[in-house]
């Protein structure tokens, strides 16, 4: 069987938007006719950019190749251009071509990518959603700890045993920062709020976006520790894991990080400092399913556990569920409430979600397929990014 096409879908959100403005899906085609599908996540470029990358990419290293010769086509994508480095963009296009040759490789034997990984270790797997605006609020989600406390007994009536916010305030291209007193005040006000509203039926999991420095960051961990967080998200920028180190030596908090690093090397920097005790890779960033695999059993020798990250679209989705699946040291997993909206409506088979679990599919591959006909009835127009931040620094 050998890759001899490949075709791209840039798919606009439509309102509310969670998992961000836009997806990027790729479908690789093979001579036998078995196809392939891969996300590529949050590349800093306009989508319509993207789309040509993923195409000369397929053509340079691809095309030609069987699709089971993952780590063969990963050695040669990865050093393109006499690189050899954990360059984002480029693990995001590589990170949605392994995955479709994954999904290629399950269906032609027939098995779910899981049981090519060592099989199958959870029987379902504990999920967490952000806690999202509805239409009708009166008041913002994000700055109000009261509608948040209402929003998170809400999910836990739905069978959430955890919920995750970020209420520290804006994220930044000048970050990381102080946190002002009224920002410090707040985080806690919306940890006390919470905690009283699940009592110890939920876990908080409180999440940043590196806004602040690793003395910024303890100052504020300790505020928090009364109300016993599983973990406080990504604290300061992830470029340097030594100072990320500090600050989980200076809380109680178990720190996760991870959605901004690609590749074991990354993650090797990481584990060395002891900086985290949970791993948030996104499969769509990291390298794909085999290299988050092998970060997964990296994490596993330091007795650190994995919980991957989405805010994207759903073959990402289905890529961290075959990952979690298979992975003895899975935490917990990141979902869009339960799956449901235009999550569900771009699959043919929405993902199975049932009591604050996920259930994994035992259909082959990835286990999902994309509905064509609503990716293409809902193209991106717009010019701005996946994600982005603040321009501008924050006036205290």
């Amino acid at each position: 069987m050998k890759i001899t096409d490949v075709k791209t879908f840039v798919v606009g959100n439509p309102p509310p938007s969670f998992g961000g403005r836009y997806f990027v899906f790729l479908k690789l085609i093979t001579d036998t006719g078995i196809e392939g599908l891969g996300e590529v996540y949050c590349v800093p470029f306009h989508p319509s950019i993207v789309e040509k990358m993923i195409v000369d990419v397929v053509e340079r290293c691809v095309i030609g190749r069987e699709p089971s010769d993952i780590e063969r086509m990963w050695r040669s994508v990865y050093s393109a251009g006499f690189t050899q480095h954990p360059d984002l963009t480029m693990m995001g296009i590589l990170s949605g071509i392994e995955m479709a040759c994954w999904d290629i490789v399950g269906k032609e034997v027939n098995k779910p990518v899981y049981k090519l990984l060592g099989g199958q270790v959870h029987e379902k797997l504990r999920s967490y959603t952000y806690i999202y605006p509805k239409a009708g609020d009166k008041t913002n989600v994000y700055e109000d700890p009261v509608l948040a406390a209402e929003r998170a007994a809400e999910y836990l009536a739905m069978g959430f045993t955890a919920v995750k916010f970020d209420p520290a305030g804006p994220y930044t291209a000048y970050d990381g920062r102080q946190l002002s007193l009224h920002e410090l005040d707040r985080s806690e006000r919306f940890c006390k709020q919470l905690r009283e509203a699940v009592g110890n039926q939920a876990d908080l999991l409180f999440g940043t976006h590196g806004q602040m420095t690793a003395a910024g960051a303890i100052r504020l961990a300790r505020r928090l520790e009364a109300y016993d967080p599983l973990w406080f998200e990504e604290p300061m920028p992830p470029d340097n894991p030594r100072e990320m180190g500090k600050v989980a030596r200076g809380t109680t908090i178990p720190i996760a990080t991870g959605e901004r690093l690609a590749t074991k090397y990354d993650f090797l920097r990481l584990l060395e400092e002891g900086a985290a005790a949970i791993l948030q890779m996104n499969l769509g960033r990291v390298g794909g399913i085999l290299e988050a695999k092998k970060i997964a059993s990296m994490a596993e020798a330091y007795h650190v556990q994995i919980a991957p990250h989405l805010y994207c679209g759903p073959v990402v989705g289905a890529a961290n569920v075959q990952l979690a699946t298979c992975s003895p040291n899975f935490l917990i997993l990141e979902s869009i409430e339960d799956w449901q909206g235009f999550h569900s409506r771009i699959l043919k088979k929405p993902m199975q979600w049932e009591n604050g679990f996920v259930i994994p599919p035992t259909a082959p591959g990835l286990g999902v397929e994309l509905d064509e006909d609503v990716a293409c009835a809902n193209p991106y127009t717009g010019k701005e990014l996946h994600l982005d931040m603040t321009h501008h620094p924050v006036s205290v």
